[in-house]
């Protein structure tokens, strides 16, 4: 994997394959950061990235200049993995949370700039993490929330869905709050 732009600009990191993870492509990535960076001044943004995985997109993130990411997780190897690539990028704007990504949105009580979600594709109740990050109000008045997802779900009924994305079996929807 690498960092696409920014201050940490081609650099690279090697998540073990026995992650139980499915980073976002390259391809996929790039598309949506360019989506992104005409949207929004990441030098005064504050993100989630739930579901963080190998902490690709935070990574991303900070690299163009986000002030603080938040990762949330439920697996240890992976939040051990996002610590170590950061403290080897000497990152220190970063806060990892190991926890279940649904207790973390039920108890969670900061405001974000920026969401991202990157669920297993497979899990059951994707449906509602919109609902929740909107119920809880969780998203900034101007941010924007993203859920990656496979072609098998469709939140165009959502209130505040504002566009969807497809780049291969990458599918990205995007909603603001109304």
């Amino acid at each position: 994997m690498r960092i696409i732009s920014g201050y940490l600009k081609s650099r690279r990191f090697s998540p073990s394959a026995k992650l139980p993870v499915r980073p976002t492509t390259d391809f996929a990535k790039e598309s949506l950061f360019n989506i992104l960076s005409n949207r929004l001044d990441f030098s005064v943004i504050n993100a989630l990235d739930l579901f963080a995985g190998t902490g690709n997109i935070s990574f991303e993130l900070i690299s163009r200049g986000c002030i603080k990411v938040t990762s949330v997780d439920n697996n240890y190897k992976c939040i051990d993995f996002i610590r170590k690539t950061a403290e080897n990028f000497e990152i220190d704007n970063i806060q990892l949370i190991k926890t279940n990504v649904f207790n973390f949105l039920k108890f969670s009580n900061q405001t974000y700039d920026l969401i991202f979600a990157d669920p297993p594709y497979d899990l059951d109740n994707m449906n509602e993490i919109p609902d929740l990050v909107f119920n809880k109000k969780m998203l900034s008045q101007d941010g924007i929330f993203i859920i990656e997802h496979s072609k098998n779900y469709n939140f165009e009924s959502h209130p505040n869905f504002i566009e969807h994305r497809n780049y291969g079996k990458v599918n990205f929807s995007m909603f603001k709050m109304k």
